[in-house]
């Protein structure tokens, strides 16, 4: 980015640096995933909003790979910092923005399970998951931008722990959390995973299985918020940062 690009208060809590940032602009929340699943569970919230996702690297180093948590939340400020930079780059995109940026993780025994390489690797997984308890973690990385006049061709800072510098007009918060659920599943022989294999919602899901779809056959409970399981905590989000999701408003200020 040209400029400085700074917190809009150090050490501020979101709510205090949306202030910051100019109360008098209307929050824009901008979703950095083209997943359909996180659109829903936002909308279903009540939560208005537009996609911006941009194509991100999402090579992790063998020490994050050890690290499911770490892991999870580096490609979540991957996505934000990526749909921040792209989004900024067009002059007309001003005022007030919450980016959103997610990535969810199956963890099994400490080991990751991303998107199964085809039906040999689905099933290995599913073979691992049957009769045991998993993590799912989903990492939300919210980025709150102010640009009252941001000018063309700003970069986003590559980690949110660094503060670069950029245009005077231009402030900058950012706030990484993760959400964990534990995930049971009955236990499955082998006609039950080539049953659900069949259905093909497998190949584009972390741990291929849907908990929101035919999946939720797999599952005997689970522990925590099942919107963590599908892919977006909007439940905790909702409860943490309630002014930056409107939530007071709808609920006539009740939810302090």
């Amino acid at each position: 980015m040209s400029g400085d690009v700074r917190p809009a208060a150090a050490g501020a809590e979101p709510q205090a640096a949306a202030a910051a940032a100019g109360a008098e602009s209307q929050l824009q929340v901008i979703l950095a995933s083209a997943s359909p699943r996180r659109t829903q569970l936002l909308a279903e919230a009540g939560v208005a909003h537009v996609v911006h996702a941009v194509e991100v690297d999402e090579t992790l180093e063998p020490d994050l790979l050890r690290n499911p948590a770490e892991a999870c939340k580096k490609l979540a400020e991957r996505k934000a910092s990526a749909s921040v930079e792209s989004y900024l780059s067009d002059p007309a995109h001003t005022g007030t923005m919450l980016f959103i940026g997610a990535d969810t993780m199956v963890v099994e025994s400490g080991e990751i399970f991303g998107k199964p390489a085809d039906e040999a690797d689905a099933r290995r997984m599913l073979r691992r998951l049957s009769g045991a308890t998993h993590q799912v973690m989903t990492a939300v990385s919210l980025w709150l931008v102010s640009a009252p006049g941001a000018p063309a061709a700003q970069e986003a800072p590559a980690a949110p722990e660094a503060s670069a510098s950029a245009g005077e007009d231009l402030s900058l918060y950012f706030r990484t959390l993760v959400d964990t659920s534990n995930v049971t599943f009955h236990p499955l022989d082998e006609a039950a995973i080539t049953d659900y294999l069949t259905c093909g919602e497998s190949y584009d899901k972390a741990g291929a299985y849907a908990v929101q779809g035919e999946g939720a056959r797999l599952v005997k409970r689970v522990e925590g918020h099942l919107d963590t399981v599908i892919g977006l905590p909007v439940t905790r989000l909702l409860q943490d940062f309630p002014e930056l999701f409107g939530v007071e408003e709808r609920l006539g200020g009740i939810c302090r």
